[in-house]
């Protein structure tokens, strides 16, 4: 059995949400957290950062650049937004490419999941969805929230990899786990209707819209009024006597 229309439609509005503009600021706590230390060059990182917020931005650039020779993933990956956003200096596009490609093969997390939307939304690069999953999936083991909801989007239409129901749950379990709330309601429709890929469990999809519904999803408070009636009106539950 294949997953409902409405499910197909609900899964379109979970591919919006990951449209986003990949030049956008990369928060430094978010991307520092990625980054095991000791790293090489990390000193002189840290002081780029520093000085990249208190707005010295040419200053941060350069020592991002030095510290992204030798080999320091988030300088890589810091360095290459600075080119791509032009800051501290003239936008370096073709520059940010290869640093950033730099940082997505040392393992940056982030890294990988920007280089994956670029290739998904031929930002610079050409548009390769083969290439966009590569780096979604890459990003996805690692824990990437983002990229394991990317991921489980392209299996469940078959983008660029075949259509796979099963592995596309795997995958929003993974994102629904880690707080993406489209996939939260994406699981809890899996576990209302089963689909072929799992064993329907009313509690289980109860849990996940609940979840999605605390973090203000309308429908999932909609599901959730309905299963609540439906409860209501069960002859097990003493309502109709």
């Amino acid at each position: 059995m294949s997953p409902s229309y409405a499910m197909r439609r609900r899964f379109a509005g979970a591919a919006l949400t990951l449209v986003s503009a990949v030049c956008l600021p990369m928060p430094y706590a978010v991307a520092a957290a990625q980054v095991p230390a000791p790293a090489p060059a990390q000193p002189l990182t840290d002081q780029a950062v520093y000085h990249y917020e208190a707005g010295q931005q040419s200053q941060a650039l350069e020592e991002f650049r030095r510290a992204a020779e030798r080999g320091n993933r988030l300088a890589q990956f810091d360095y290459a937004m600075m080119l791509l956003n032009g800051e501290g200096g003239a936008p370096d596009p073709n520059g940010a490419v290869r640093w950033l490609e730099r940082a997505a093969n040392a393992g940056m997390v982030q890294a990988q999941y920007v280089y994956g939307k670029m290739f998904d939304d031929g930002y610079v690069v050409g548009k390769s969805i083969p290439q966009a999953n590569l780096w979604y999936e890459k990003a996805a083991r690692q824990g990437h929230v983002q990229a394991q909801a990317a991921i489980a989007n392209e299996y469940f239409i078959g983008r660029g990899v075949p259509k796979d129901y099963k592995t596309a749950f795997g995958w929003y379990e993974k994102a629904a786990r880690g707080g993406d709330l489209p996939s939260q309601y994406i699981v809890a429709s899996y576990y209302e209707r089963g689909y072929g890929v799992v064993t329907p469990d009313l509690a289980r999809a109860r849990l996940w819209y609940e979840k999605a519904a605390a973090q203000g999803d309308v429908a999932a408070l909609g599901k959730l009024d309905a299963m609540n009636r439906e409860r209501a009106q069960s002859p097990s539950s003493g309502a109709a006597r």
